[in-house]
């Protein structure tokens, strides 16, 4: 089993993580239009990309190209940043797409958009946890308001020295080495050959003024935001009491076509405590006199809203290393992740400082099952940390309902 485990990489010679953005670019594109030079890409390492939308102008898109010269098992993860601005007059809807992913040159990991099928939702995917290494990226919102505000494009990539499979990790290392040796041998025999970076994303950044359609997010409801909710009179209320209670939104990206806004009571209020098999009893009695709509907290909530911080949000499992929690939207990933963890008896863990609407000293119960002997509950760890954790079923957490009101209410 030593053998086994026992694993020699090469690490290789560092180059920065290199994003090529355009630093400042109008709405309309006129110019460039005219100029035969729609498809603008300029290769510009800056951490800024300034959008600037007229009340009619056309979308406009920006090529960012993330390439990875050196990447092997155990590399200190590389997280960068491009702050977006929108210093127009109207507020701007904001996306991304996955262009392409090249993976240490071999023509059967080169993927590009609408080439034999692929989608930007299955590369997203697949460089989230398709490699022993992950890439990860996120928007903060999907939207920008008008005149100066800023939101955030993140990427993040790291490569866990222990995965758990040592034969996949040993070969993937092994791969990035030859490669890399390869590539420097061409660059030795021809001094004018570019070489080419281990890891290769393009990816297409792109805004448009912000319309008010069932799939623009509702700027009103955030994840995170705070909501007095009068759970007797089924509405919005202002003063905090024994029916108006403090709640916040966990809807991952709630939009303009959603009816409700889901809702977790605050965390820190004392709730009654059971254990688990007398989970749904507890949930009964506690909102049988409450009016608003009611639902089970599930472990899929929570995880949906940790799975945004793609540095932090991590899979914890004895003997392995920790590993980015990463990409959970596509088709059944979000199922694939939670029951890899728990066959491995893992846990979730992300940063109260981040997810502070969900942290609390008291651990409460999800409706979710943890294997036969426990159930999925949350509970800080310590003043950096919460855990999303198999509990026994005999230990007492408390019972928090889930709130799905509708929006016609607040």
């Amino acid at each position: 089993m030593m053998e086994a485990r026992h694993k020699t990489y090469v690490k290789l010679n560092f180059v920065s993580l290199l994003f090529m953005a355009v630093s400042f670019i109008s709405a309309t594109l006129a110019w460039f239009a005219y100029s035969g030079i729609a498809g603008v890409s300029t290769e510009v390492n800056v951490k800024a990309w300034n959008i600037e939308l007229t009340k009619d102008g056309d979308p406009v898109k920006n090529s960012v190209v993330m390439s990875l010269s050196e990447i092997y098992p155990g590399m200190e993860p590389v997280t960068e940043l491009i702050t977006l601005r929108n210093l127009g007059d109207s507020d701007a809807e904001v996306d991304y797409e996955v262009i392409s992913a090249r993976i240490l040159g071999d023509p059967n990991d080169f993927f590009q958009i609408g080439v034999n099928g692929v989608t930007s939702e299955y590369m997203e995917d697949l460089i989230s946890h398709g490699y022993p290494f992950s890439i990860n990226i996120n928007l903060s919102k999907n939207y920008i308001l008008s005149k100066g505000t800023e939101e955030v494009f993140e990427i993040a990539v790291s490569w866990p020295l222990d995965s758990g499979n040592d034969e996949l990790d040993s070969i993937w290392g092994n791969k990035a080495h030859e490669f890399q040796e390869s590539e420097l041998l061409k660059k030795q025999q021809d001094e004018n050959y570019q070489t080419l970076p281990s890891v290769q994303v393009e990816i297409s950044l792109s805004a448009q003024q912000y319309l008010d359609i069932d799939t623009s997010s509702d700027i009103r409801y955030n994840l995170g935001d705070e909501i007095l909710i009068d759970v007797i009179n089924n509405n919005e209320c202002y003063v905090i009491s024994d029916t108006c209670i403090k709640s916040y939104i966990i809807d991952e990206n709630n939009t303009i076509g959603d009816t409700k806004v889901t809702l977790l009571p605050n965390p820190l209020k004392t709730y009654e405590q059971a254990n688990y098999n007398n989970y749904i009893n507890t949930f009964n009695t506690l909102v049988s006199s409450w009016n608003v709509p009611t639902r089970h907290l599930l472990v899929e909530d929570i995880i949906k809203v940790i799975s945004n911080d793609i540095k932090n949000s991590q899979i914890i499992i004895d003997s392995y290393s920790d590993r980015v929690l990463g990409n959970i939207n596509y088709n059944n990933r979000l199922n694939t992740v939670i029951t890899d963890t728990i066959n491995k008896n893992g846990f979730f863990r992300f940063m109260n400082a981040k997810y502070n609407f969900l942290s609390s000293n008291n651990c409460y119960w999800t409706q979710s099952g943890y294997g036969e002997l426990s159930g999925f509950a949350l509970v800080k760890i310590d003043d950096t940390y919460s855990k999303v954790y198999g509990n026994l079923k005999e230990n007492t957490c408390n019972v928090i309902p889930v709130i799905e009101i509708n929006k016609s209410r607040l």
